[in-house]
């Protein structure tokens, strides 16, 4: 069974991180690239990072570049997305995927997808 736990999440003031992390099961990890997605409720999913296998390919979205960092741990089959300096408009449940990183960061390219994470940044 394919799974994507996202975890990480919480309630923060602004200027404050977060890490959080993705662990991938039940698929060959090697194989797809893991990107990170958050949704706003009645907004659409904005692609905001991702990262390929053998990390020949990272993007991240213009509209966190430099405060948001993916990185990977194929040992761990885990990926992670460092948060800095937290702002309110952070706010919304962020979900990792795997499928194909590119640019832009869309949603269609990935296959599976974990239940999300929420963050909540107070002002």
């Amino acid at each position: 069974e394919v799974q994507l736990q996202a975890s990480g999440g919480g309630l923060v003031q602004a200027g404050e991180s977060l890490r959080l992390s993705c662990e991938a099961s039940g698929f060959t990890f090697a194989d797809y690239a893991i990107g990170w997605f958050r949704q706003v409720p009645g907004k659409e999913r904005e692609g905001v990072s991702c990262i390929s296998p053998n990390h020949d390919i990272m993007q991240t979205a213009d509209s966190v570049k430099g405060r948001f960092t993916i990185s990977s741990d194929h040992a761990k089959t885990t990926v992670y997305l460092q948060i800095n300096n937290l702002q309110p408009e952070d706010t919304a449940v962020y979900y990792c995927a795997a499928g194909a990183c590119g640019d832009p960061i869309l949603s269609i390219l990935y296959d599976y997808w974990g239940q999300g994470t929420q963050v909540t940044v107070s002002s």
